[in-house]
């Protein structure tokens, strides 16, 4: 059938329609890897009571911003939706999807413009997540598109030379036989330079805790600027080999063993972070400064919120309160946050519902001090939730805080949009909104929004 896209959605997918009939308008056809005002020919892949989702056979009328993707994976991997766009393109297409799920779900009409702040578009990403095959025979690579089937790759345009250099020695060992027979999954995680690495590997619980330690001292060899590798049992099943876009929930997960060192310093502009094993930190190696300063710059107080804190990217940006209280709930990650503290931070190990809305059963802070209350109402809140957003219980707790500013730190425009709801009925206005792309190549929409009242 011939097809006209009408825009892109978030997800990557182009909408068409089917031909009106007699029944109605016609039903939402999502296509892959195309853009807006293309005519294409496509067959339908599978049909569903409300919409139909199918494939582009051939580009009959291509858009002037569609070029030639450069990775040989592009289109089989589930990984990049984008490529087949130039850069100022995506961009552009980020922008608005954002305004319009903010439009659609919150009826915010933005005011001003959306700042968009661009990355290089290759090589960006610190952090690679592959899933391993030892049988029938060795592979590594990321899942196919909508799909949990492995799709082999010994390249990955979007992640720094070093990791690459550690997929290249991955497919080495699996091809002579040296990658041990329980291990699933292998990340890489760069320093901000991309001098030095850490390994994670994720092994089945029937792994020997030996077999471990021979393939991450085996793993460490074949990479000289490799710092260590940590292996851990039964990986959850909520961490995707997909890059690792975001952080996961945070259970504790204690290690099998550890070869080397379990932890990196990563040195950025404006400070030094200690990341371990199994702990969060932001991908995108070009923009981890700039994120920060558009959450922190101009900000400052008595007491500053930071929710979601991670090993503490935004809490050491916001130097300028007299105080600051971070929350985390991940294990690791609370430990990295409490190490990388200024003195004018407390950390906290909990979740944001439970330190809002039970602090003194839940909410323990870093000395293991229980935390009765907030000791005043914070002058800002920063809030930089997974793609689940906050849900309505933090989003009401927060927006009966009282703070005069809130900066929301989204990965996900209809979560981010819902959330934004309750804010809007407790009288905040959005002051500024922000795309930082953090993820090019991809549909993931990294954005800042500053909230006013």
């Amino acid at each position: 059938m011939l097809l006209t896209i009408e825009k892109l959605v978030y997800g990557g997918d182009g909408l068409a329609r089917l031909p009106a009939d007699s029944r109605g308008p016609g039903k939402a056809v999502f296509v892959p890897f195309v853009l807006a005002g293309e005519k294409i020919e496509a067959s339908i892949i599978q049909e569903k009571p409300g919409f139909t989702r199918a494939l582009a056979t051939a580009i009959v009328e291509p858009s002037p911003h569609r070029i030639e993707p450069p990775c040989p994976y592009f289109g089989g991997c589930g990984g990049c939706h984008y490529q087949h766009a130039a850069y100022d393109h995506q961009l552009a297409i980020k922008k608005e999807i954002l305004r319009e799920n903010l439009r659609r779900i919150a009826r915010i009409e933005l005011q001003g413009d959306i700042q968009v702040h661009p990355s290089p578009p290759w090589n960006y990403r610190n952090r690679s997540r592959l899933r391993v095959q030892i049988r029938p025979e060795f592979a590594a690579g990321y899942f196919k598109l909508a799909s949990h089937e492995l799709l082999p790759v010994e390249q990955c345009p979007i992640s720094s030379p070093l990791i690459n250099l550690g997929i290249s020695a991955l497919w080495r060992m699996g091809r002579a036989g040296k990658v041990a027979e329980g291990v699933r999954e292998v990340e890489f995680f760069a320093n901000a330079d991309d001098s030095k690495m850490l390994a994670e590997i994720w092994c089945s619980a029937e792994t020997p805790r030996a077999a471990a330690r021979a393939f991450g001292e085996d793993l460490c060899a074949a990479l000289p600027r490799i710092e260590g590798a940590t292996a851990f049992c039964a990986a959850p099943a909520s961490r995707r080999p997909s890059r690792s876009f975001r952080k996961d929930a945070g259970a504790a997960v204690s290690p099998l063993v550890t070869v080397g060192a379990s932890e990196l310093i990563y040195q950025t502009g404006k400070a030094a972070f200690r990341v371990s094993a199994g702990a969060f930190f932001q991908t995108n190696r070009f923009l981890i400064d700039e994120l920060p300063e558009i959450v922190s710059s101009g900000r400052s107080g008595e007491l500053a919120l930071d929710l979601y804190a991670g090993v503490g990217l935004f809490s050491t940006a916001l130097a300028s309160f007299r105080h600051t209280i971070s929350v985390e709930s991940s294990q690791t990650s609370a430990g990295d946050l409490q190490h990388n503290l200024p003195r004018n931070g407390k950390a906290v190990h909990a979740t944001a519902e439970q330190y809002l809305t039970a602090p003194g059963k839940k909410a323990r802070s870093g000395d293991g001090a229980a935390l009765s209350q907030l000791p005043q109402s914070p002058d800002l809140v920063v809030v930089d939730p997974p793609r689940t957003g906050l849900g309505n219980r933090v989003s009401h707790a927060l927006a009966t805080l009282g703070a005069p500013r809130v900066t929301y730190v989204s990965c996900d425009p209809a979560t981010l949009a819902r959330d934004l709801i309750a804010f809007q009925a407790a009288g905040y206005r959005v002051d500024q909104v922000h795309v930082v792309d953090l993820f090019p190549q991809t549909f993931h929409i990294e954005s800042v929004v500053q909230l006013v009242r």
